[in-house]
């Protein structure tokens, strides 16, 4: 198969921490609320590309939630929030307090899912994984990429976004579980295809299988986001290590039963962090010198063989000592 066209390299933005109002709040689906926030004095906002997210400081947590309105305005930023049966606080606060009108806490843009240049894609979203996909999809259609959607779930009812999707015609196949058989990945991956890459987002189980069925593809070819940690069999360095904050000019050790965030910010070093599941991605920073024992959910194969990054609220060492830029 031929290379897909694109890197991984990440585009950086201006991310910032402020109070955001509510300037819109729509039913999109059974469950599904999409927010619309604007800065109270009209402000322009921070840009952002396809895939990024922004963090909600809700009162005990932090949430991440993927933007998925126009990367053109900057007067607006929209995400999409599914009530969660099993919400540890963040979406059912986020559906019973946050009307229009209300301000909210916010910090981002963070992009660690970004659209790779391609001329073809194929974008898989599982549920309320449709919502990264979103401003893709108008990305991929704007330069006359060739595209095509699969949007998996429960009920069409289920399926948030389904008005904004149908302007896209029979390049955005819906497919409500309770109407047609499951999605066949076997058949859809099976075949790598020439210059084409594959973005999915969802439940753990549809990204498990889609980088399953696309074994057989280039490396990069696939791009995943998850929502939790994935489950890993490799083990863990668990041995005490030294790392150097080399900025601050601290050094610390990090025992076998704490993190290296959790050592350093100990040690009254300032760093940011979110969900302690290296899923979100807040706490990333540089790897200077030192092995990186990556356990996260963001980074990619080749980020990772390259060691050039680590996500200090779940990642280790694999040697004796890290000097990271903190």
């Amino acid at each position: 198969m031929t290379a897909p066209v694109g890197t991984e390299s990440r585009a950086s933005f201006r991310e910032v921490e402020t109070d955001l109002q509510i300037v819109g709040r729509d039913t999109v689906a059974d469950g599904v609320i999409a927010l619309t926030l604007a800065s109270p004095d009209g402000a322009e906002l921070p840009e952002w590309s396809a895939g990024a997210h922004i963090d909600l400081l809700l009162p005990d947590v932090v949430r991440q939630y993927s933007l998925c309105g126009d990367t053109r305005d900057r007067s607006t930023w929209r995400i999409g929030v599914l009530r969660d049966p099993a919400s540890r606080g963040g979406s059912a606060y986020i559906h019973d307090q946050l009307h229009e009108g209300t301000t909210v806490r916010v910090r981002g843009p963070r992009n660690h899912f970004p659209l790779v240049h391609s001329p073809r894609y194929v974008f898989i979203a599982g549920g309320i994984g449709i919502t990264p996909l979103l401003p893709m999809i108008d990305a991929a259609d704007t330069v006359g990429a060739h595209w095509e959607l699969h949007y998996v779930g429960r009920t069409r009812a289920s399926m948030g976004f389904l008005a904004e999707l149908a302007r896209y015609g029979d390049r955005a196949i819906v497919r409500p579980r309770d109407e047609q058989d499951r999605l066949d990945l076997d058949d859809l991956l099976g075949t790598p295809r020439p210059d084409t890459v594959v973005y999915c987002c969802g439940p753990e189980r549809l990204l498990t299988a889609v980088e399953s069925a696309c074994g057989a593809w280039s490396p990069g070819s696939a791009h995943v986001e998850r929502f939790a940690a994935k489950e890993t069999d490799e083990p863990a360095a668990t041995a005490a290590f030294e790392v150097e904050c080399q900025r601050s000019g601290v050094t610390v050790t990090v025992p076998p039963d704490r993190s290296i965030y959790q050592a350093v910010e100990a040690a009254g070093i300032d760093v940011l962090g979110s969900c302690m599941e290296g899923v979100c991605g807040t706490c990333e920073c540089d790897v200077i010198e030192g092995l990186p024992d990556h356990r996260d959910s963001v980074l990619s194969e080749t980020e990772r063989e390259s060691g050039e990054t680590i996500l200090i609220c779940v990642s280790r060492a694999r040697s004796e000592r890290l000097v990271l830029d903190l």
